[in-house]
C-alpha cells in the first residue's frame, strides 16, 4: 500500500483503502472522538502526509504529544502489526521539519501580534467585555487611528484609555459617551489578562504568515507546532488567538480558487472553545472566515470531541471527516452519537450509530469528499499509524530543532518602537512644561499658589501613563489591522 500519491495521502483501510484527496483538502474537515481514542495520532498522520506533499501545516499541541512529529518514530510491534494487518506495505520511519512555537516563548519561538491588528471585535472577545465597553473599546481604535496612534502593545491601550478619561468631555462629543466606569472595567480586564501572562502575546516583532508557510530543501512543507499546554490554562486567549491566526490567513493570502493541493492546512485543536457562548457577531465573522478561507487554500480542520460541539452552520462546511469513538453510557451522550452518526453518508454494510460506540482505540469512521466533491461512504477505518515518534520529545531534542530553525532569532527579541505610549507621555510632559512656564512667579497669595484644573489634569495624566507602563488604516473581516511598512 503506497503511503503517498501524486494527488492523495493514504489514512488507513476499511474495506478498501482511504485517501484524502489533496484536491479537496482545502474543503475543510473534522476529526471528532472521546479522550483517549486516537485523535491526536490521527491529526499526526495527516500532518504527516500532507508535509510529505509540500502542503505546509500548522497545529496546536494540547497535551505535548504532537512534539514527536520532529522525530523519527521507532519500530514497536503494535506498530509494525498494525501496519501488516491493513496492507501498509511500505511503513517506515521518518521525521519531519517542525518548527515549535509558544506564545510564552518557553516551549518554542514566541509569537506576537500587535494590539491594532487584534481589532476591537476579537479583543473584546478576549477581556470578556459586555455590549457597552465594547462599544468603548471601538472608540478607543477609530480615536487612535484619527490621531495617527500606534496600538501595538498593553501599555499603549492602557496609555489610550487614560488619554480617553482625562479627555472624556471632548471625545464624547465626536465619538460617543465615554463613560469612565466602562474605562475601569477595561482596564481591570486588561490587568487580569496581565496576570494570565497574555501581554507577552502583544508587541513586536509582529508574527508573519509567510512563516508559517515554509517549505523545507527537499521540498517537505514545515509543520508548526503551537506548544499550547500552558496556553490551556487560559482557553479564551487560546481561542482568541487561534482565530486570530487564522482571520490573518484570511487577510493577506491572495485567492487562488481550486489548487491542486492547500496552500496551508490549519488544524484547531479543542475547536469546541471557540464556540463557547460566542457573541453573535464574533460567529458570523467566524462562519464567514471558514466559508471564505479555502478560496485562499487553506484548508480548516476542526478537532473536538463530538460533532454537536460545532454550530451546524460550520458543520455543514467541513467535508472531510475522522470520528473516533465515542461514549453513550447516558441520555445525553447517546444523543451525541446520534447528531455523529447522522452526520456521516450511510453505509448499508453496518450501522453507523452503534458503530461509533463500539470503535477500538486508532479505528475511525472515516469519510472525505471523492470525484466532484461528493462525501464518500463511511467506512471502519484502521487508521495506518505514524512514522514519527508517538508521544513528546525529549527537552533536549525540542532544544537543538528550536536552535536550527529557519526562524532562529527572528522573533526571540521584543522590539519596542515609538506608538501610542510614548506619544501620548510626550505630549503630557508638553503640556505640563507649557503650563509651568505660563505660571505666574510664586507669591503669598493663596490662589496664586493653587494648581489650575488643567495644570491637575495633565501632571495626573503624566503620573498615571508613566506609572501604567509595564511588561489612515483598514480593518479586515475580523478587525484585523493590516500590517503597514
Amino acid at each position: 500500500m503506497p503511503l503517498l500519491l501524486d494527488d492523495r495521502l493514504y489514512l488507513g483501510t476499511s474495506t478498501r483503502p482511504e485517501y484524502l484527496q489533496f484536491k479537496y483538502a482545502n474543503r475543510h474537515g473534522l476529526v471528532t472522538g472521546a479522550t483517549g481514542t486516537g485523535k491526536t495520532v490521527s491529526l499526526q498522520i495527516m500532518a504527516e502526509g500532507l508535509s510529505r506533499a509540500g502542503v505546509p501545516v500548522f497545529c496546536a499541541d494540547v497535551k505535548g504529544d504532537l512534539s514527536g512529529i520532529a522525530v523519527a518514530g521507532e519500530p514497536k510491534d503494535f506498530l509494525t502489526k498494525r501496519a501488516g494487518d491493513i496492507g501498509f506495505d511500505d511503513y517506515s520511519f521518518e521525521a519531519f521539519p517542525t518548527i515549535f512555537w509558544d506564545l510564552f516563548g518557553r516551549q518554542g519561538h514566541p509569537i506576537r501580534t500587535t494590539v491594532s491588528e487584534m481589532g476591537p471585535l476579537l479583543f473584546s472577545r478576549l477581556l470578556d467585555l459586555n455590549d457597552t465597553q465594547e462599544g468603548l473599546l471601538n472608540i478607543a481604535f477609530k480615536l487612535a487611528d484619527d490621531e495617527g496612534l500606534l496600538l501595538l502593545d498593553l501599555k499603549d491601550l492602557r496609555a489610550l484609555l487614560v488619554n480617553m478619561g482625562e479627555r472624556a468631555k471632548e471625545i464624547s462629543t465626536t465619538y460617543g459617551n465615554v463613560s469612565t466606569a466602562s474605562l475601569g472595567a477595561i482596564q481591570r480586564a486588561l490587568l487580569v489578562l496581565e496576570q494570565q501572562q497574555g501581554d507577552l502575546f502583544f508587541g513586536e516583532r509582529a508574527l508573519s504568515i509567510a512563516d508559517m508557510m515554509r517549505t523545507a530543501i527537499d521540498g517537505r512543507g514545515y509543520i508548526s507546532v503551537l506548544a499550547a499546554d500552558e496556553l490551556m490554562q487560559t482557553p479564551k486567549l487560546y481561542a482568541t488567538f487561534l482565530l486570530w491566526m487564522l482571520s490573518e490567513l484570511f487577510e493577506e493570502l491572495p485567492e487562488v480558487g481550486n489548487p491542486d493541493k492547500p496552500k496551508l492546512v490549519f488544524f484547531f485543536d479543542e475547536a469546541h472553545l471557540l464556540f463557547d457562548d460566542p457573541p453573535k457577531a464574533l460567529l458570523d465573522k467566524i462562519e464567514q472566515v471558514v466559508k471564505l478561507v479555502r478560496s485562499k487554500g487553506v484548508g480548516v480542520y476542526f478537532v473536538t470531541q463530538n460533532p454537536a460541539d460545532m454550530p451546524e452552520s460550520v458543520l455543514a462546511q467541513l467535508g472531510n471527516r475522522v470520528q473516533h469513538a465515542l461514549r453513550a453510557y447516558t441520555p445525553r451522550e447517546q444523543k451525541a452519537v446520534r447528531v455523529a452518526a447522522d452526520t456521516f453518508r450511510p453505509n448499508p454494510a453496518f450501522d453507523t450509530e452503534e458503530v461509533i460506540t463500539q470503535l477500538g482505540v486508532g479505528e475511525a469512521l472515516v469519510s472525505v469528499l471523492e470525484d466532484k466533491g461528493v462525501p464518500s461512504m463511511v467506512g471502519r477505518t484502521m487508521m495506518r499509524p505514524p512514522s514519527s515518534r508517538l508521544g513528546p520529545i525529549l527537552p533536549e531534542e525540542r532544544a537543538a530543532i528550536i536552535a536550527k530553525s529557519p526562524v532562529a532569532s527572528l522573533y526571540d527579541e521584543m522590539i519596542d518602537r515609538e506608538s501610542a505610549f510614548e506619544v501620548l507621555k510626550r505630549k503630557a510632559d508638553t503640556r505640563q512644561q507649557a503650563e509651568e512656564e505660563k505660571r505666574p512667579t510664586p507669591s503669598n497669595n493663596r490662589s496664586s499658589q493653587r494648581e489650575t484644573a488643567v495644570e491637575s489634569a495633565t501632571k495626573q495624566f503624566a503620573r498615571t501613563v508613566a506609572r501604567e507602563l509595564g511588561n489612515a488604516l483598514v480593518r479586515g473581516i475580523l478587525g484585523s489591522l493590516r500590517r503597514g511598512s
